[in-house]
């Protein structure tokens, strides 16, 4: 593997400071889109599970109906069976045949007023059921009609942003693999633990960017010296001087315009 040429430190601060300015603006990039996707992914899977809720309820409705079916089919089998006993019972030759037979007929009217029973409760379930069919393709219409704009506003921001945020991934690991390997983990496990992912700052009125907390002025010289990488001991980040800041910024600025 080739060796990468030594630089110096200056060199090494601007390009951690462009590697900062270019993983910055991919982050403003995704700030834009902001919470969306996950949104289009819940929307997603509420439609999904409506769906689910819907063939389950329509499966349960064929269900029942086959049910009733049954008893139908039940009731009418009683009937025939009361029609032959009632038959038998003339032709019979003692009393206990026709008690046998008695228990038999009273035994499917049970049957049918059962059936018939089973059969109202059913048709209370179908009621019931179709009502909360009808309220989940509702609920199941204005969920697609709302995943519909969110996914409109979703697929907006990605064809604004999408290229160019593409190229600036591919600047951002082009920009790592020019860096020291040392110092590419240093700054990409400060950038991990501080707010905003900045992980280089210049010195702003005398503090370190973002922070309260002021930079003596011996350590400010050290700074504008760029002679060596100098961290705020407060929060850990990489500090460089307004100049040298300002400098790469109006660099970057040119960089982003052309990827747009």
């Amino acid at each position: 593997m080739a060796k990468k040429k030594e630089t110096t430190v200056e060199e090494r601060l601007r390009a951690l400071y462009d590697l900062q300015l270019i993983d910055s603006r991919i982050d403003e990039i995704r700030n834009v889109r902001g919470e969306l996707p996950l949104e289009v992914r819940d929307l997603e899977d509420e439609v999904a599970g409506l769906n689910t809720r819907l063939e389950r309820l329509e499966s349960s409705l064929e269900s029942i109906d086959h049910q009733i079916t049954d008893k139908k089919n039940l009731i009418e089998e009683s009937k025939a069976l009361i029609k032959k006993y009632s038959e038998q019972q003339k032709n019979v030759r003692n009393n206990r045949e026709y008690n046998s037979l008695t228990k038999e007929v009273e035994f499917q009217e049970l049957e049918i007023q059962l059936a018939e029973k089973h059969i109202k409760e059913f048709k209370a379930q179908i009621e019931q059921k179709k009502e909360v069919i009808s309220e989940t393709k509702d609920r199941l219409k204005e969920r697609q009609k709302h995943l519909k704009h969110k996914k409109g506003e979703l697929d907006a921001i990605l064809a604004e942003t999408e290229k160019e945020e593409k190229a600036l991934i591919e600047k951002s690991d082009d920009y790592k693999s020019n860096i020291e390997e040392r110092l590419v983990k240093a700054y990409t496990r400060i950038r991990e633990n501080v707010k905003n992912g900045l992980a280089v700052v210049p010195v702003e009125r005398g503090a370190s960017g973002g922070s309260f907390f002021t930079i003596p002025p011996q350590i400010q010289m050290e700074i504008a010296s760029r002679k060596k990488i100098i961290t705020d001991e407060h929060s850990g980040r990489i500090l460089v001087d307004p100049a040298l800041a300002d400098e790469q910024k109006e660099k970057m600025e040119k960089l982003f315009a052309s990827l747009a």
